[in-house]
């Protein structure tokens, strides 16, 4: 054999050895792919989570990597809202919160640290509203027949509302050190208005502890998101149309959020119609009578959910001039105010940094 033949199939031998390689490298990679993890970066899956907490549901979408389990994470988001419900659940006897509704005036009682923040926060929402928002309103709610007795057939008298009133007084708490002590008999607390608004955060934070950035958290209608979805897209969340009689998932407007929280508060879903007169459940803790503004639907987007959330329920009892007043002097917040005429058409009131983003 020549020198040049020789080389020559040096050479296809060598040729033929690269095609080896190369395909072997290319089989690899193609089971690395297949079995969930590619080189240089991890997978990306979105992850969807629900179920049942406070009375109402919660939904999730996150987007994670590697090999994050969503049992893992179900497990997880479950027993932080179980953890929030012995805290501040009306319905649990065992609760922080039944325990501080059972005791009597200079009773100190012992809470926990999400209580307490709960309840800081109520305490300054209380203060910039001027008591509009006040989580002792429970006995006018049950006056009213919002609560959990029967809906009365007439209108509660003037000296019904009174005694009433007597036992509502967010300023009659005292909040000390980790404890409560109501300062007069037949205070009570129900954070319904606000918990929602907590547990949104509470969850937020846990997936963020798990290195999750992009992420959805919806409970009972309020809303926090952060990063966007799985497509690279922003999250979009609507607002519900405040039409009575409206179809159920029918949107008056489509935000799209990104490290923001989204609270809503209607008048349009709980009412009673009587003798051709409306009144509904939001309740004016200061005068004990529903509210009737006109504000159908009040939403407030802020950097916390638990702020949002207990803002929007003021906004309603406030009115559209003072609550827009209020809102444009809180940096960080905005709000969308939608007022019904008395002929029933429907007005749009914003803040002023508040922009329409149906996109």
């Amino acid at each position: 054999m020549s020198r040049a033949a020789e080389n020559e199939k040096k050479g296809g031998i060598t040729r033929n050895r690269v095609r080896v390689v190369l395909a072997v490298i290319f089989g690899v990679f193609a089971l690395v792919v297949a079995a969930g993890v590619t080189i240089g970066f991890k997978t990306r899956q979105e992850v969807v989570l629900s179920g049942k907490t406070m009375g109402t549901t919660y939904h999730i979408k996150a987007v994670v990597t590697g090999k994050m389990s969503a049992d893992h994470l179900q497990r997880l988001v479950d027993d932080r809202l179980a953890a929030i419900n012995r805290s501040m659940s009306i319905f649990d006897p065992e609760s922080e919160i039944s325990a501080f509704n059972r005791a009597s005036t200079g009773e100190t009682v012992a809470i926990s640290a999400g209580f307490e923040e709960v309840m800081r926060e109520g305490r300054r929402i209380f203060d910039l509203t001027q008591g509009a928002w006040d989580a002792t309103v429970g006995p006018l709610v049950d006056l009213w027949g919002f609560g959990l007795k029967k809906k009365p057939d007439v209108y509660p008298d003037a000296t019904a509302i009174e005694t009433a009133l007597f036992r509502v007084g967010f300023s009659e708490i005292v909040l000390e050190d980790g404890t409560l002590t109501k300062k007069r008999d037949g205070i009570s607390l129900d954070l319904g208005s606000i918990a929602k608004g907590y547990g949104v955060d509470a969850l937020a934070q846990l997936l963020s502890r798990k290195g999750i950035e992009n992420y959805l958290v919806e409970v009972g209608g309020e809303v926090y998101a952060h990063g966007h979805r799985m497509d690279g897209k922003p999250w979009r969340v609507g607002i519900s149309s405040p039409e009575r009689g409206a179809v159920s998932g029918e949107l008056f407007q489509v935000r799209t959020l990104s490290g923001q929280a989204l609270a809503t508060s209607g008048d349009y879903r709980n009412y009673v119609e009587m003798n051709g007169r409306i009144w509904t459940h939001v309740i004016d803790p200061r005068n004990g009578r529903p509210v009737e503004n006109g504000v159908s639907s009040a939403s407030v987007e802020a950097d916390s959910t638990l702020f949002a959330d207990g803002l929007a329920t003021a906004l309603m009892v406030m009115g559209a001039e003072k609550g827009l007043a209020l809102v444009n002097e809180l940096p960080g917040v905005e709000c969308l105010l939608i007022v019904r005429s008395p002929g029933g058409g429907l007005t749009v009131h914003a803040s002023k940094g508040w922009v329409s983003s149906s996109q």
